[in-house]
């Protein structure tokens, strides 16, 4: 690995305009929001996936090659495009950083990681199932179903309004977390956004 190689960072979530404003879809908003920054559109790619390619950082010796990526395979086949990317890019597993919504950490609150487990995350469990589980993780927090609510039901509604007026600001820092991270390393960008 080297500082020449690309990284992929690919938004987890489900195509469509029923399931763009989900919480399942934050890792979507939180790829949209880089692709603006990169002034970039995105594309459709044969890997089932939409894809902008950029640079992040300064320019010069510090900046990092960037795919953002949102697969179109929808969530629980999400490794199969980001296999087909990985490998037309060439990137290596360690610059893959996966965006994603999590259960287990209070909505909004952020926690970077390399590797780990699925954590019942049906979008990892298809990617550590195709590429290994030595990939980097934006956890991305939602909190847990209020009451006797499903998980399957409260991941795919959308953030409800008290949630709304905050989401803007925590997709924009989620975003600032995943530039840090290709830009300056893990132990940085933890130091800065894990909560």
């Amino acid at each position: 690995m080297t500082d020449a190689d690309p990284w992929l960072v690919v938004g987890l979530g489900n195509p469509g305009p029923e399931y763009a404003a989900n919480r399942h879809n934050v890792g979507f908003m939180v790829a949209d929001l880089l692709a603006e920054r990169m002034r970039g559109r995105f594309k459709a790619h044969k890997a089932r996936a939409q894809v902008v390619e950029g640079r992040f950082g300064a320019p010069g010796l510090s900046s990092r090659r960037v795919v953002v990526a949102k697969p179109l395979s929808f969530m629980n086949l999400s490794g199969g495009p980001v296999t087909a990317l990985r490998d037309f890019y060439k990137v290596p597993v360690a610059n893959i950083v996966a965006i994603h919504d999590e259960l287990d950490i209070d909505y909004g609150a952020l926690r970077l990681k390399l590797g780990g487990g699925d954590n019942g995350h049906n979008g990892l469990k298809s990617i550590t199932k195709s590429l290994g589980a030595d990939y980097h993780r934006v956890r991305f927090g939602i909190g847990r179903p209020p009451g006797r609510m499903q998980v399957a039901d409260f991941v795919l509604k959308d953030f409800g309004s008290v949630e709304r007026k905050e989401l803007d600001y925590f997709v924009d820092r989620a975003a600032d977390a995943v530039e840090t991270l290709v830009v300056d390393g893990l132990e940085r960008a933890q130091s800065t956004y894990n909560t």
